[in-house]
């Protein structure tokens, strides 16, 4: 195989790049691919496939029709209040279960109309809600007439989707007391809202001491290091081998420990992992409970699990330290909703947060009565969480925060589907998909990884350097690391063969790592994608043995 057309110079250059943002430069290198082929006619047999982007090519199509049925029912309360050419009025509480009934029975083939009523029974019996009470929400939520209100989340919608962390993210065991959520436009929004809130209440400062778990998803690399933040960052690296040339993903001890300094105020972590997909082992959760128990009491931990789902009895960190972690989740991915914008925030209501708020210095709760001041004749009592909200909305706007009522009536009927018997059906055929594509990449590239009941597999990270030295040895890995770039096989992958992967070092993992997401792609497209990368590193190894080291 010809080598890339670029210097070794401009492909380290081009390292400096995020990950999402090289990606783009190889999506240029793979077209480049499919139209220019030598002697090729056919120019589509050369087949652009990105595995860079999370993306899930699968879609929860029950909930939806359960949406668009009760979109239908929405406008017939809307109709029914005031009746004129394309015009409506406000859905009315009062009786709207009995007239949910009547609708269901005289539209029986309506799409989605028989999950929506098996979602709003269960939700009745499960919750206790008034049904009259429960159906207005969503149907004057549907409809989006109103301002959210509660700003933070809609009462029934907190219950709901508080039930559906408790069942996937706490494996069906919560925590003591109360979690409040706070609904958002994803996860990423979720994470934009925590650190802002942490500085703008001075919990964070600029040049604090933080501390990321590694490799983990580039934001949570980027945003310490914005000058808004400039965070002094400690990583926790997940170094662990089982055997020579197969990583574990797992974090040694000692490193753990790096958390037992006080002054790392705030540790971040993805659960599973972002790109190995693994969740936190039970050695690893106990040795970070312990820290928090007798080194680091105060020790703020931000968990974005939104890959829980695909881990049988995954439980959050969330669960064991609740006091100590804001939870961030988000729907994107289980339900194949990244368009929805789906997120949430949540925080147990007994919090050191809180905690530390009542003892920050009088001269900073000054400044924070003052911030606060104009939304409650109280301020020093206002939580953290809704803190949360009117800092999304620069406070002076607070009147108009929250997330859109539609998005969290869709937040709700995919928490109830995965509480019903088709949600579960549905958990495990996605969860089949994405160990079907991994076992399909493995094969292609005949590579080696660890046994591990906790991976989720939805990404991949295949560290080339360390199968380098099991498959020829340690004077082939050291030869790789002289003469090439660590990204330089991902050049070669997009230019040669169209497939286009992410650098893992760019996620803090290991330099010659790769990154590999099985959500986006054809099952047998991960065979393709094996086949090259297997192309590629024996192309290394046949450029080793006639150089004669």
């Amino acid at each position: 195989m010809p080598k890339p057309t670029f210097t070794r110079e401009e492909i380290r250059s081009f390292a400096q790049l995020s990950p999402f943002e090289l990606k783009d430069t190889f999506i240029s290198l793979a077209k480049e691919a499919q139209e220019d082929q030598p002697g090729q006619k056919d120019k589509s047999q050369v087949q652009m496939l990105n595995a860079g982007r999370g993306n899930p090519n699968w879609v929860a199509t029950g909930p939806r029709e359960a949406f668009y049925a009760l979109g239908y029912f929405s406008l017939a309360e809307s109709r029914r209040v005031w009746t004129a050419d394309d015009l409506g009025g406000m859905p009315e509480v009062k009786g709207s279960g009995e007239r949910f009934d009547a609708f269901v029975r005289q539209h029986p083939d309506l799409p989605g109309i028989e999950l929506l009523e098996k979602s709003v029974a269960y939700a009745v019996e499960r919750f206790g809600f008034d049904r009259d009470s429960f159906l207005h929400e969503l149907t004057d939520s549907s409809v989006g007439d109103n301002y959210p209100v509660p700003d933070r989340m809609l009462p029934h919608a907190e219950r709901i989707v508080r039930g559906y962390l408790e069942d996937e993210m706490f494996d069906g065991k919560p925590p003591a007391g109360n979690t409040s959520l706070f609904a958002t436009e994803g996860g990423t929004a979720a994470m934009c809202y925590i650190f802002d809130s942490l500085m703008k209440n001075g919990l964070l400062k600029k040049g604090d001491r933080i501390a990321l778990m590694v490799p983990v998803f580039t934001p949570y690399i980027e945003i310490p290091e914005l000058d808004t933040y400039d965070f002094d960052v400690v990583t926790v690296e997940a170094s662990l081998f089982t055997e020579t040339g197969v990583r574990q993903w797992r974090y040694p001890a000692e490193e753990v420990a790096k958390l037992e300094d006080p002054s790392v105020k705030l540790v971040c972590l993805v659960n599973p992992s972002n790109p190995p997909s693994l969740a936190l082992s039970r050695r690893v959760a106990d040795q970070i409970k312990e820290i928090v128990a007798s080194k680091n009491p105060n020790l703020l931990i931000v968990t974005d699990d939104v890959y829980g789902t695909f881990v049988p009895g995954f439980r959050s960190i969330a669960a064991d330290l609740p006091r100590n972690t804001l939870l961030v989740y988000s729907y994107s991915k289980h339900y194949g909703a990244t368009g929805w914008r789906l997120g949430v925030i949540g925080l147990n209501d007994d919090n050191v947060i809180d905690a530390m708020l009542a003892e920050l210095p009088e001269e900073e709760k000054e400044r924070l009565n003052k911030r606060y001041g104009t939304l409650t004749l109280e301020p020093e009592k206002m939580r953290f969480i809704d803190r949360m909200v009117a800092d999304s909305r620069q406070v002076a706007l607070n009147h108009t925060a929250g997330l859109s009522l539609p998005q969290q009536v869709m937040m709700v009927l995919f928490s109830l589907f995965d509480m019903l018997e088709e949600g579960r059906a549905y958990k495990e055929r996605i969860r089949g998909i994405v160990g079907r594509r991994l076992d399909l990449l493995l094969e292609g590239a005949r590579m080696k990884i660890s046994e591990d009941p906790q991976r989720a597999a939805y990404y991949i990270e295949l560290d080339l350097l360390a199968e380098a030295e099991r498959v020829h040895g340690k004077p082939f890995a050291d030869f790789l690391e002289k003469n090439y770039e660590p990204v330089d096989p991902l050049f070669r992958l997009a230019q040669q063969t169209g497939v286009v992967l992410l650098n893992g070092g760019g996620f803090d993992g290991p330099e010659w790592s790769v990154r590999v997401s099985l959500a986006n792609l054809d099952d047998l497209d991960y065979l393709k994608i094996g086949h090259n990368l297997r192309a590629i590193f024996d192309a290394y190894a046949e450029e080793w043995r006639a150089s004669g080291t």
